[in-house]
């Protein structure tokens, strides 16, 4: 069935409206209402990669809003999933749902769900697949660490697309080139190189209250903590933040070692196949992810 355009939630009309096309300082009262740490110029960013509607009330207010990022004709992530305090408990959420589901019908999809919008999707069919840590702290410095045995650590170039959206594509499932290309234009990258072939890679860049590194795929623990290694010790006495699906070993223990502790936890989720091939507990595909982009872009 096809979601109203309009609804009356809480005494308010309110009405559907392109994300795009509204007003950027708007959006960042929004999430920071709910406690979010998007800027303003993050909320920029996403609009730049990804697709969104918000809801408005009869005065032109933006009282919620979510988005949705196709990477290809099949798989797509949701994210900011945005209502106001007033309006969470009178089915805005479900009503902004319908409607991207609507506009991204016939493809999977995943999202990382808050504890408080978890029993939204659930009642949408999302299958739980796995934890994600949220890891932020002011960060001190790390131990000292070369690289890995045979390898080399080197700055990510222009030239290097091709080869990284390789290696995420393997990581994450689908194809992300056109985010890629556009976090390479804001972010300080690192590359893992064994002889002429990049084995590793992390980005880092501005976000919330200091830097988020992500994503970061690699093969093996080792690896990608040296390919993190460089970003803690430029962000030394500065927030950084990390949101991995690595609950133990020694990836987690060096973002402890960085002060990067765990703040909070969302929950990957499902609709159609899975999203992350393997469930908790299961061996991981490799190379894998051990750094999300971010909490909405997966």
């Amino acid at each position: 069935m096809v979601p109203r355009e309009s609804r009356v939630v809480d005494s308010f009309d309110m009405r559907i409206a392109d994300l795009s096309t509204t007003d950027l300082d708007q959006l960042h009262a929004l999430s920071i209402s709910v406690g979010w740490p998007h800027r303003a110029e993050d909320w920029q960013f996403l609009r730049e990669v990804g697709e969104g509607i918000v809801a408005m009330d009869e005065i032109g207010r933006i009282m919620g809003s979510a988005m949705w990022f196709p990477y290809d004709e099949h798989f797509a992530t949701i994210g900011m999933v945005i209502t106001s305090p007033r309006l969470q408990s009178n089915g805005a959420g479900q009503w902004l749902m319908g409607h991207v589901l609507d506009r991204v019908a016939g493809r999977d999809l995943g999202l990382n769900a808050t504890r408080a919008a978890r029993r939204l999707y659930l009642s949408l069919n999302f299958a739980r697949e796995a934890t994600v840590y949220q890891c932020n702290g002011e960060a001190v410095a790390p131990p000292e660490l070369d690289a890995p045995a045979g390898s080399v650590r080197r700055p990510l170039e222009p030239g290097d697309l091709d080869t990284i959206v390789e290696l995420d594509k393997a990581a994450f499932g689908a194809d992300r080139r056109t985010l890629l290309v556009r976090l390479l234009t804001c972010s300080k990258g690192i590359g893992l190189m064994r002889g002429d072939k990049m084995e590793a890679f992390s980005l880092c860049r501005r976000f919330g209250r200091g830097h988020v590194i992500g994503p970061v795929v690699a093969t093996n623990d080792e690896d990608a903590i040296a390919v993190i290694h460089p970003h803690a010790v430029r962000h030394i006495a500065s927030f950084l933040r990390l949101d991995t699906r690595e609950k133990d070993g020694r990836f987690s223990d060096f973002l402890a070692r960085c002060g990067l502790s765990v703040y909070d936890t969302v929950t990957s989720m499902s609709l159609g196949r899975r999203w992350l091939n393997v469930g908790e507990g299961d061996a991981p595909r490799q190379p894998r992810t051990y750094a999300l982009a971010s909490q909405t872009l997966g």
